[in-house]
């Protein structure tokens, strides 16, 4: 093994480690409440729900155990195995080596790498969700999902693919500034675009019907300085009975979404606190928060990329034949090492990602909690969502920190009660 190599499986080895750690530890942490809930929690659930959370809880983290296992698996085959050189060797020798044909191979090979998880997301779809309840899709429509998935990426990856390697050969080493401003602008008109043109391949939105609860939502909207033009409706129902609400775009194309299931869980004025803390994250500038977050850790990637890109050591590391003197490596196929490889990085800054994260949600519950006049509205409809999505109420603190971007019931509901 080259020494690249030997590196590559003792970050997969620890990070596999830390990430079966940490579900071993919420698993006894499950167990050590799961005869009686904590006692600022005994309301939230009667003693049969709170028994099926803490199952569900357990179903999934026992197969995410073996998921994690069979995923890093996966990636130490295709890495290790001299699979990517071969693979690309064959395609290059076929289809040639043009930006073009590079991007179709980069293309291919994500979704072929990919093919190995569907049994495990089918498992999850229609094993664990069904046994507790959630699962309203059927096979068909899980089928047609990835079909339409797998020709979007098809669609979309491929051009822009072509269009970032082309942008080594034009514009020479400062090729990865333009690549992350255009792969910038690609997001924020996704922003835009994607609740328009891609998410009504998938579902159904519609806006609010006309009634009380609609007068309710508007009302809200335009005393917080929100001035929506529409709340729309999706019809979450027809694949899952978890539910939830959302913020997508920005600027005259915002937009709030509530999901069919969350309106059925929810009275009006919980519904109220739940658009206020959504609208609280446009007033206290998240959304530009989050996206100049993104913005650096993408130039940070496009900067290593392009490092990448010049060594030889890196190509030859993983089994690709050397660089000759001044000359760059394939885009593509660095980028998909990087993806690869990246992973195991980021794992270890998720609980900073995770705080900032916290930190929002705890000011749009503050900004939610004014807007309604009291913190009990929000507080209501978090512990029904609680029940309704069967959520683990007491996770592990260690666990919480790697996984959760949102704070627990109980910390959401002391900083409300603490700040009022």
């Amino acid at each position: 093994m080259t020494p690249l190599e030997i590196a590559f499986v003792v970050a997969l080895a620890l990070k596999l480690g830390a990430e079966l750690i940490l579900e071993a530890l919420n698993r006894g942490h499950v167990l050590k409440f799961a005869g009686s809930a904590p006692e600022e929690l005994q309301d939230v659930m009667d003693a049969e729900t709170y028994d099926k959370s803490n199952r569900y809880t357990l179903a999934k983290s026992r197969f995410g155990s073996f998921e994690l296992l069979f995923d890093a698996a996966i990636i130490a085959i295709v890495v290790l195995s001299g699979l990517l050189p071969a693979l690309f060797d064959y395609w290059s020798a076929q289809f040639g080596e043009s930006n073009l044909s590079s991007a179709l191979f980069l293309v291919a090979l994500t979704t072929l790498i990919g093919l190995p998880g569907l049994p495990f997301e089918y498992w999850r779809q229609f094993k664990i969700e069904e046994d507790f309840g959630f699962n309203r899709s059927t096979v068909k429509l899980w089928v047609i999902d990835k079909i339409k998935g797998t020709l979007i990426g098809f669609v979309i990856g491929i051009p822009l693919l072509w269009l970032l390697m082309n942008l080594v050969g034009w514009l020479g080493d400062s090729w990865w500034i333009y690549a992350f401003a255009i792969m910038m602008a690609f997001q924020l008109l996704m922003m835009v675009l994607y609740p328009m043109l891609i998410m009504p391949l998938f579902n159904k939105l519609s806006p609010l019907e006309e009634g009380p609860l609609k007068e309710r939502l508007m009302a809200l909207s335009d005393r917080a300085g929100f001035k929506a033009k529409t709340i729309q409706v999706i019809d979450g129902s027809k694949r899952s009975a978890h539910s939830n609400a959302y913020f997508t775009g920005f600027g005259k194309f915002r937009r709030i979404v509530l999901y069919d299931t969350l309106i059925e869980q929810l009275d009006e004025e919980a519904l109220e606190a739940v658009l206020a803390h959504e609208i609280g994250h446009y007033k206290k500038g998240h959304i530009p928060k989050m996206i100049a977050m993104s913005a650096a850790m993408m130039l940070a990637a496009f900067w290593i990329i392009d490092s990448l890109l010049h060594s030889s050591a890196f190509f030859e590391g993983f089994g690709f034949s050397p660089l000759a003197s001044g000359q760059a490596g394939n885009l593509g196929i660095a980028m998909l090492l990087f993806s690869l490889i990246g992973g195991l990085v980021t794992f270890w800054i998720s609980p900073i990602t995770n705080t900032l994260s916290r930190k929002h949600e705890y000011e749009a519950d503050a900004f939610a909690r004014d807007a309604v006049q009291g913190w009990e509205p929000l507080s209501r409809a978090l512990r029904r969502l609680s029940e309704k999505n069967l959520s683990n109420l007491n996770p592990h603190p260690t666990y919480s920190g790697f996984h959760y971007s949102h704070p627990t019931l109980l910390e959401r509901e002391r900083a409300m009660r603490e700040s009022s």
